[in-house]
Protein backbone atom coordinates (compact mmCIF):
# COMPACT_ATOMS: atom_id res chain seq x y z
CA UNK A 1 0.00 0.00 0.00
CA UNK A 2 1.42 3.42 -0.79
CA UNK A 3 1.35 5.50 2.42
CA UNK A 4 1.74 9.11 0.65
CA UNK A 5 -1.73 8.31 -1.18
CA UNK A 6 -3.53 6.19 1.44
CA UNK A 7 -4.84 3.53 -1.61
CA UNK A 8 -3.85 -0.02 -2.30
CA UNK A 9 -1.23 -0.29 -5.11
CA UNK A 10 -3.20 -3.13 -6.70
CA UNK A 11 -7.13 -2.38 -6.48
CA UNK A 12 -6.42 1.21 -6.24
CA UNK A 13 -8.80 1.31 -3.35
CA UNK A 14 -8.26 3.44 -0.40
CA UNK A 15 -7.61 1.16 2.79
CA UNK A 16 -10.55 1.40 5.96
CA UNK A 17 -8.80 3.96 8.72
CA UNK A 18 -8.91 2.09 12.14
CA UNK A 19 -10.89 3.55 14.89
CA UNK A 20 -10.15 3.83 18.33
CA UNK A 21 -12.92 4.24 20.13
CA UNK A 22 -13.30 8.01 22.24
CA UNK A 23 -12.58 7.81 25.86
CA UNK A 24 -15.91 7.65 28.22
CA UNK A 25 -16.39 11.02 29.88
CA UNK A 26 -16.31 10.29 33.47
CA UNK A 27 -19.56 11.28 35.00
CA UNK A 28 -19.91 12.37 39.07
CA UNK A 29 -23.43 11.70 41.03
CA UNK A 30 -24.95 14.96 42.40
CA UNK A 31 -27.70 12.89 43.56
CA UNK A 32 -30.92 10.85 42.58
CA UNK A 33 -29.57 9.36 39.30
CA UNK A 34 -28.26 13.29 38.43
CA UNK A 35 -24.94 13.19 36.61
CA UNK A 36 -22.37 15.55 35.63
CA UNK A 37 -18.96 15.40 33.40
CA UNK A 38 -16.44 15.73 35.62
CA UNK A 39 -14.21 17.94 33.67
CA UNK A 40 -17.17 19.95 32.99
CA UNK A 41 -17.15 21.25 36.88
CA UNK A 42 -15.38 24.01 37.83
CA UNK A 43 -16.46 24.69 41.38
CA UNK A 44 -18.99 23.17 43.97
CA UNK A 45 -20.21 25.78 46.13
CA UNK A 46 -22.56 26.07 49.45
CA UNK A 47 -25.42 27.78 48.41
CA UNK A 48 -25.63 29.61 51.95
CA UNK A 49 -24.53 33.25 51.03
CA UNK A 50 -25.90 35.91 49.34
CA UNK A 51 -23.57 36.11 46.47
CA UNK A 52 -24.49 32.36 45.82
CA UNK A 53 -28.29 33.47 45.81
CA UNK A 54 -27.46 35.83 43.51
CA UNK A 55 -25.40 33.62 41.15
CA UNK A 56 -28.76 31.23 41.20
CA UNK A 57 -31.20 34.39 40.83
CA UNK A 58 -29.06 35.93 37.66
CA UNK A 59 -28.39 31.72 36.17
CA UNK A 60 -32.54 31.68 36.40
CA UNK A 61 -32.62 34.64 34.49
CA UNK A 62 -30.50 33.37 31.18
CA UNK A 63 -31.76 30.18 31.28
CA UNK A 64 -28.59 28.60 32.73
CA UNK A 65 -29.69 26.98 36.11
CA UNK A 66 -30.66 23.51 35.93
CA UNK A 67 -32.32 22.29 39.37
CA UNK A 68 -31.49 18.16 40.61
CA UNK A 69 -32.69 18.49 43.95
CA UNK A 70 -35.94 16.32 43.23
CA UNK A 71 -37.52 19.09 45.43
CA UNK A 72 -35.57 18.76 48.44
CA UNK A 73 -33.40 21.34 50.14
CA UNK A 74 -30.31 22.67 48.27
CA UNK A 75 -27.11 21.96 49.55
CA UNK A 76 -24.58 22.64 46.94
CA UNK A 77 -23.87 24.36 43.59
CA UNK A 78 -22.22 23.19 41.18
CA UNK A 79 -20.79 25.30 38.53
CA UNK A 80 -19.72 24.46 35.28
CA UNK A 81 -17.51 25.90 32.04
CA UNK A 82 -20.29 26.26 30.22
CA UNK A 83 -21.46 28.81 33.02
CA UNK A 84 -24.14 26.22 33.92
CA UNK A 85 -25.89 26.57 37.31
CA UNK A 86 -26.47 23.00 38.66
CA UNK A 87 -28.78 22.81 42.55
CA UNK A 88 -28.02 19.40 44.09
CA UNK A 89 -29.23 17.93 47.30
CA UNK A 90 -25.81 16.36 48.19
CA UNK A 91 -23.36 18.74 50.58
CA UNK A 92 -20.10 20.15 48.32
CA UNK A 93 -18.09 18.05 50.59
CA UNK A 94 -19.95 14.27 49.26
CA UNK A 95 -19.67 15.79 45.49
CA UNK A 96 -15.67 16.39 46.19
CA UNK A 97 -15.10 13.14 47.59
CA UNK A 98 -17.16 11.22 44.89
CA UNK A 99 -15.21 13.69 42.03
CA UNK A 100 -11.93 13.64 43.18
CA UNK A 101 -11.80 9.88 45.91
CA UNK A 102 -8.90 11.11 47.62
CA UNK A 103 -10.25 14.45 49.36
CA UNK A 104 -11.15 14.28 52.92
CA UNK A 105 -13.03 17.50 53.51
CA UNK A 106 -10.05 19.21 56.05
CA UNK A 107 -9.71 22.26 54.18
CA UNK A 108 -7.04 23.57 56.37
CA UNK A 109 -9.53 26.81 57.20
Amino acid sequence: MSSAAGKDRKTGERAPRERHPAPLPTMINIGYGNLVTAVRVIAIISPGSSPMRRLREEASKRGKLIDATEGRRTRSIVMTDSDHVILSAITPETIAARLAPDFDGEGGE
